[in-house]
């Protein structure tokens, strides 16, 4: 029965230019099995619905204050005086997500919507009547739909599901992917799939273990299977300070895609940005994230001529 498969999104961001040729609709999922300190959107990473507080909003405690006594479990309480950047002094609520259940009572009492949940769960048929809306667009660029994550392959029967509706409305589609999932799944999309937008973070398989928290081999693995499949790629690299950045490693970057160029469309090179360090810190989270100094034009372009070199189609971001 068509429209019953629910998938928790996150946003859905019409016009978008970036992930796939032409004007898109990017459809992302939450989820991710995969933990890069660098994310840019950390708000993807878990499954389910999550709170998040985004201090511009807020209006203080004393001035609203009506998200502390809606808790049921303690867990919002008055802060320790904060300065806001104008200079004004203020007590902003304190969310203590030890006892935080998600429950969203804080966020229904928020009027400023300051704190609010992320994380949506949709049916495919209302995800088909959103995107839709856009089709105009995509017949007059050459653009489509996209499904990106989190990992959207880690929600597999509602991917699956969108991809085949839109491949019905004559929407083209790419899938956003880790590459960090079962064959059986990327088999199962692969004919309702025009574009894999295909990460490969790192090629060393223990460093991408210790940084990411998973190994590699997969990821090659089903690259090279998509290739072999006769799938369409664009590869993705972010280009990281001290992990992947160096000569040596583009090199390994560089074999690797020789081998598989016929089926790359495009490398794009995603250079480090700062993004996620807001994002992350309205998620409330106790642990550090990574950060550090953007790669300068000069080594960007320099991995870009490396690559260019083996033959392959190359694009900064």
């Amino acid at each position: 029965m068509e429209g019953i498969r629910t998938g928790k999104t996150y946003d859905i961001q019409g016009f978008s230019v970036h992930d796939g040729p032409g004007i898109r609709t990017t459809v992302f999922l939450k989820g991710c099995p995969l933990r890069c300190p660098w994310c840019h959107s950390p708000e993807s990473q878990e499954f389910r619905t999550e709170l998040n507080w985004m201090s511009i909003r807020c209006l203080g405690v004393k001035d609203c204050g009506m998200c502390l006594p809606v808790c049921p479990h303690g867990a919002v309480t008055e802060g320790s005086a904060t300065r806001k950047p104008t200079g004004e002094e203020t007590i902003y609520p304190s969310v203590d997500k030890s006892k935080c259940d998600e429950c969203g009572a804080c966020a229904k009492a928020c009027k400023a919507n300051a704190l609010y949940m992320c994380g949506i769960d949709r049916t495919v048929d209302e995800v088909v009547d959103l995107v839709l809306r856009d089709k105009p667009f995509f017949d007059e660029s050459g653009g489509g739909v996209t499904i990106s994550g989190g990992e959207c392959l880690w929600q597999p029967e509602f991917t699956l599901e969108l991809l085949r509706r839109c491949k019905e409305k004559g929407i083209p589609t790419a899938v956003d992917t880790t590459g960090y999932v079962k064959w059986e799944i990327i088999e199962k999309v692969l004919p309702y799939t025009d574009l894999f937008l295909y990460d490969l973070k790192c090629m060393d398989s223990s460093l991408h273990r210790q940084v990411i928290g998973v190994p590699n081999e997969l990821i090659l693995e089903n690259a090279e299977r998509i290739a072999g499949a006769g799938g369409r790629l664009w590869v993705r690299i972010p280009v990281i300070p001290l992990l992947n950045d160096s000569a040596e490693h583009f090199a390994k970057y560089a074999f690797f895609l020789s081998g598989i160029k016929d089926s790359v469309d495009i490398v794009q090179l995603l250079p480090y940005h700062k993004m996620g360090v807001s994002k992350h810190d309205r998620l409330l989270r106790n642990e550090k994230i990574f950060v550090a100094d953007v790669p300068p034009d000069s080594l960007l372009e320099a991995r870009k001529a490396e690559l260019e070199a083996r033959g392959l189609r190359v694009r900064i971001h």
